[in-house]
């Protein structure tokens, strides 16, 4: 499931801004957009993420700033580089008969002479700030995703329901299809007009008994009834189950595909056609779900 989420801390005199996206894949992915200098915490932050979500492609993007600027940056006067710059001016004085004298704030305006450069940061001890930035982030994110997941929940229900109904359709048709064509073949043969003699009747029969056999649904109803129950009882758990809905799509496919096939039939095709129907659209919210 999308969703985004952000936290903020300060410490060890930096402020740690973290923010966390989520889009919908079927696998965990992270990537982590680290200044260089954090990119030895990487493993600890893939670590945290792992234990809060199991599911989608997550964006990470953390940065640091420090709260004195002052007193993180080192200042160092270049010594060796002052003097060959005052060598180089004294020799200008000269070569240009300048009466002049060369002033601290002369040598201060040469670039290099004054190095200004941030305080070297050990990033084990930003860790215990970065991880309450994190956290707060990835609580934020699965707030989001919950508050769609219960939207999408009820959406899924509302389908279930409406393959409930379907399924409801064909249990009620399915015991009529063997009379409605045993209806059909007789109405075929007294449309012939031929004599029907006993051996007809019994190899009439026996096709019946066959027909029935390979038209018998029963037992792919019972199942796909059993994946509805099963489906609808994981929508409410309380714990990933995105993975395991996916399979049970992957079941009721198989389900509906053997009952299509078994049919035989005008109307329980039609309702298989809507079955097939409103688990592909079950089948791509599942994909959402973690």
């Amino acid at each position: 499931m999308t969703g985004f989420g952000r936290g903020e801390t300060l410490y060890n005199g930096h402020k740690i801004t973290t923010e966390v996206s989520s889009v919908n894949r079927r696998q965990l992915e992270i990537e982590a957009d680290l200044p260089e200098m954090l990119r030895i915490l990487e493993p600890r932050i893939r670590e945290t993420v792992a234990k809060y979500i199991s599911r989608g492609r997550i964006t990470v993007r953390i940065r640091t700033e420090p709260i004195d600027m002052v007193q993180s940056t080192i200042v160092r006067a270049n010594v060796t580089a002052a003097k060959r710059c005052l060598q180089e001016l004294h020799k200008l004085i000269t070569e240009l008969d300048l009466y002049t004298e060369i002033q601290l704030d002369h040598l201060l305006r040469i670039p290099g002479v004054i190095e200004l450069t941030r305080a070297e940061l050990d990033p084990a001890a930003l860790w215990p700030g970065l991880q309450k930035s994190l956290g707060l982030a990835l609580k934020a994110l699965v707030e989001m995703r919950a508050r769609e997941g219960q939207h999408l929940k009820a959406d899924l229900k509302k389908r279930i329901a409406i393959m409930q109904r379907n399924h409801n359709a064909i249990k009620k048709r399915a015991p009529l299809v063997v009379e409605h064509y045993k209806k059909r073949l007789w109405e075929k043969l007294q449309a012939a007009q031929v004599t029907i003699t006993n051996e007809d009747r019994d190899r009439l029969t026996r096709e019946l008994v066959l027909f029935a056999d390979r038209c018998d649904i029963t037992e792919e109803l019972t199942r796909l009834q059993s994946h509805f129950n099963q489906f609808i009882k994981l929508l409410d758990a309380e714990k990933p189950v995105g993975r395991t809905l996916d399979f049970l799509c992957q079941e009721m496919v198989r389900e509906i595909n053997t009952i299509g096939a078994k049919a035989n039939d005008l109307l329980i095709s039609q309702h298989v056609v809507s079955l097939k129907s409103e688990l592909e659209k079950i089948r791509e919210q599942v994909q959402n779900i973690e």
